[in-house]
């Protein structure tokens, strides 16, 4: 079961901008791309960098440190779509963004 955590409110995040929310034990990239809101894992698979600090653009995030590209709304490498990262539900509640981690 997933429960939704209040990470920003929808105006602390401008357009094309990533930010990283710790929720728990993970770090969880929260991105604002053509006015809807996106949550993927913050790593990148290839050597770790933090995700939140990549150029979004046409819907996927690239790494800034090796240019990998992961689309933002399953969390699939653009290049091997069978490499994925996680990928969580987003809501908007009351002005706030919400991202829903399963419970462990």
């Amino acid at each position: 079961m997933a429960e939704y955590h209040r990470v920003c409110k929808v105006d602390d995040l401008n357009e094309g901008e990533g930010r990283p929310v710790q929720i728990g034990n993970k770090t969880i990239a929260v991105f604002r791309h053509q006015g809807q809101f996106f949550a993927i894992d913050d790593t990148c698979p290839h050597m770790g960098a933090s995700l939140s600090g990549g150029h979004v653009e046409d819907g996927s995030v690239t790494c800034p440190w090796h240019a990998w590209r992961f689309r933002l709304a399953d969390g699939a490498w653009a290049d091997n779509p069978k490499i994925q990262i996680a990928c969580y539900p987003v809501r908007i509640e009351q002005g706030e963004v919400q991202v829903a981690v399963p419970t462990e």
